[in-house]
C-alpha cells in the first residue's frame, strides 16, 4: 500500500450546504501532510471523514486500506486522533489521562498487556517532558502542556496514522515550533501525519500542503511552489482565493473622536499582578510600564502564559492589580472603571458575542452597555449596520452567521460608541487571510484618524502593522521597540524569527 489515505470525488453536506465539495486527494504513507485553512474551510470535516467519525455524502474514502466509516474498529487500532479542543479530563492527572487513553487502546498489540502499557506511558512522558508533571491535574496545566499531553495520548501505541486537528491552535510561534519538533521526534519513518492548521506559515513544515477555502481544494503540493518567502506565498494564496485590494475604510470615514491633548491615551505604570500564596506564589505580570500615544498601534506579544491576558484584564478593570496603575485617556482604571471603559472598545478572542441573540439584538445590547440611548443609539446602530453590510443579517441569530460576518459584528459592537481606544485580544484567530487583510485595513485607517490600539496576536505577519511592540516573557517586558528594530536586534529576517530568537536568548541568559 503506497497511499495511507485516498479520497475520490468526496463531498459532505450538512443540510443543504456543502462543507466539502469534490475532494480528490492521495496521501502517501510515511509523509507529513498539512491541511491549511481558516475556520469553516472544511478542515475538521475532512479529518473526521478520514478517521471514520462521520460518513461522506458522496464519493469514496480509503484509510489504511479500509472504508473508515464501516471499519471504525480497525481504524481506531492503527490511528491516533487528536480533535480540536482536545478532550482531556481536567479533573484527572496527567498520568491518569494517559492510563485512560492507553486502556482505550488496549486492543493494539503495542500496548496489549500491562507491561507494554506502562512502558508506552513512560515513553510518552519522557518525549513530551511531562514526567515532572505527571501528578498534576490536567486542568492546571498551561496551554502548551495541554497540547503536549493531547499529543502524548494520541501517540500511544505508535499509530500508523496520526490525525491532529489544529494541534497548535492558539499557541505562540515558539511553542508551535516545539510541537512540530516533538511530533517529528516521536513518530517513526512509516507513520503518516495529517495535521490541520489555520496558520499559513506552518505549511512549510509539511511534505504536502492542501489549502482549503469554502470546502474546496485551491492548492495541493509543496508550499515552496507558491513562494520561497512567506510574503510571496501569502500573495499567491490571496490570488487563489480571488484577490484583495486595500481600499478606503468607510468606518474611519464616518468615525468621530473628541480632540484631546493627552500624551498617553493608554498607559501602565509598574503594573503588577501576583497570584497564589506561599510556595504557589508567582508573578503573572511584573513591573509592566508602557505608553500608547494617540493613533498608535501597540502590539503586546509573547508566549502562552507570558502575562498578556492578565495585562488586558487589569487594563479593563476586570481584575485588580497587586501594585501599579493603569490609565485610559488619563483616567485611573482601578479608581474609575466605568468612566475608563466608556473610552474603550474591546474585541475578544473568538468574538465574545451573544450567540442566541440576533445581530440587531447584539448591537442594541452593546450600544446600551456603552451608554448610548434614544435617537443617537438608533442612528449609530443603523450607520454601523450600513458600514459593515449587516442589514441582510440583522434578524439572523449570531450563531448562524458566516465567520467573516461574525468578525464584522464583533468589531461593530466594539466600535459602535466610537471610542478613542481599541483593545484587540487575538481578534483574528481562525479568520482567513483575506478577512484578516480587510480587518487590518480598517484598524490602520482608524489609527490614521487618531484611534489608539492595543493588540495581542499569534500571527507574526500582523506585527508589521504595529508602531511598537512589547515582547513579553514570564510577566516581564524583555524587548520594546519598532518591529523593524526588533528584527534588526535579533539579526532575523522576519518578526516570527525575531520573536523566537529574542525569547531563546533571554532564556539562555537566565539559564532557563
Amino acid at each position: 500500500m503506497i497511499n495511507a489515505v485516498e479520497l475520490n470525488n468526496v463531498s459532505k453536506k450538512f443540510g443543504n450546504d456543502f462543507a466539502l465539495k469534490d475532494i480528490n486527494l492521495e496521501f502517501q504513507k510515511g509523509k507529513m501532510i498539512g491541511i491549511i485553512g481558516a475556520d469553516g474551510s472544511g478542515k475538521t470535516t475532512l479529518l473526521r471523514l478520514i478517521a471514520g467519525l462521520i460518513c461522506q455524502t458522496e464519493g469514496e474514502i480509503s484509510t489504511l486500506g479500509f472504508n473508515p466509516f464501516k471499519n471504525k474498529e480497525n481504524i481506531s487500532k492503527y490511528c491516533g486522533y487528536m480533535p480540536q479542543k482536545f478532550g482531556l479530563y481536567e479533573d484527572l492527572t496527567v498520568l491518569e489521562n494517559l492510563k485512560l487513553y492507553a486502556e482505550l487502546k488496549k486492543g493494539n498489540k503495542a500496548i496489549g498487556h500491562e507491561g507494554n502499557k506502562n512502558g508506552e506511558i513512560q515513553k510518552m512522558l519522557s518525549f513530551t517532558q511531562l514526567s515532572a508533571f505527571q501528578n498534576r491535574l490536567a486542568g492546571n496545566l498551561s496551554g502548551g502542556m495541554k497540547q503536549k499531553l493531547g499529543l502524548a495520548c494520541a501517540m500511544l501505541s505508535n499509530p500508523e496514522l496520526l490525525v491532529l486537528d489544529e494541534a497548535s491552535v492558539g499557541v505562540d510561534p515558539l511553542s508551535r515550533m516545539e510541537l512540530f519538533e516533538l511530533v517529528k521526534k516521536m513518530i517513526n519513518q512509516n507513520t503518516t501525519v495529517i495535521w490541520s492548521s489555520s496558520y499559513l506559515d506552518e505549511s512549510y513544515n509539511f511534505d504536502l500542503s492542501v489549502i482549503l477555502d469554502k470546502g474546496e481544494v485551491i492548492f495541493k503540493g509543496n508550499t515552496k511552489e507558491l513562494g520561497k518567502t512567506y510574503e510571496e506565498f501569502e500573495k499567491n494564496v490571496i490570488e487563489l482565493m480571488g484577490g484583495y485590494f486595500e481600499h478606503n475604510s468607510v468606518i474611519a470615514k464616518n468615525y468621530h473622536i473628541e480632540e484631546n491633548d493627552i500624551q498617553c491615551t493608554v498607559s501602565a505604570d509598574n503594573l503588577s499582578k501576583k497570584f497564589g500564596t506561599g510556595k504557589n506564589e508567582f508573578w503573572a505580570v511584573k513591573n509592566n510600564s508602557f505608553c500608547i500615544k494617540k493613533g498608535e498601534i501597540f502590539g503586546l506579544l509573547g508566549p502562552n502564559g507570558a502575562g498578556k491576558s492578565t495585562t488586558f484584564q487589569m487594563m479593563c478593570a476586570l481584575i485588580k492589580p497587586t501594585s501599579g496603575r493603569g490609565f485610559i485617556m488619563g483616567i485611573d482604571v482601578e479608581k474609575y472603571p466605568e468612566r475608563a471603559r466608556n473610552y474603550l472598545g474591546y474585541m475578544a478572542q473568538k468574538f465574545s458575542l451573544y450567540q442566541r441573540l440576533s445581530v440587531l439584538d447584539n448591537l442594541e445590547f452593546f450600544a446600551g452597555v456603552y451608554g448610548l440611548s434614544g435617537k443617537d443609539k438608533k442612528e449609530k446602530i443603523q450607520r454601523i449596520m450600513d458600514t459593515f453590510e449587516l442589514n441582510h443579517y440583522k434578524n439572523a441569530l449570531t450563531s448562524e452567521l458566516p465567520l467573516g460576518f461574525k468578525q464584522r459584528l464583533s468589531l461593530s459592537c466594539a466600535l459602535i460608541h466610537e471610542p478613542p481606544v481599541l483593545f484587540l485580544d487575538e481578534a483574528t484567530s481562525g479568520v482567513d487571510i483575506i478577512q484578516r487583510k480587510e480587518f487590518w485595513n480598517h484598524i490602520k485607517k482608524l489609527s490614521q484618524i487618531g484611534v489608539s490600539t492595543l493588540v495581542t496576536t499569534h500571527f507574526m505577519d500582523e506585527a508589521k502593522f504595529c508602531d511598537k511592540i512589547s515582547l513579553f516573557y514570564n510577566g516581564e517586558i524583555i524587548a520594546l521597540d519598532k518591529p523593524s528594530e526588533l528584527i534588526k536586534k535579533a539579526n532575523a529576517n522576519s518578526m516570527q524569527e525575531a520573536f523566537i530568537k529574542l525569547i531563546k536568548k533571554y532564556k539562555d541568559n537566565n539559564n532557563e
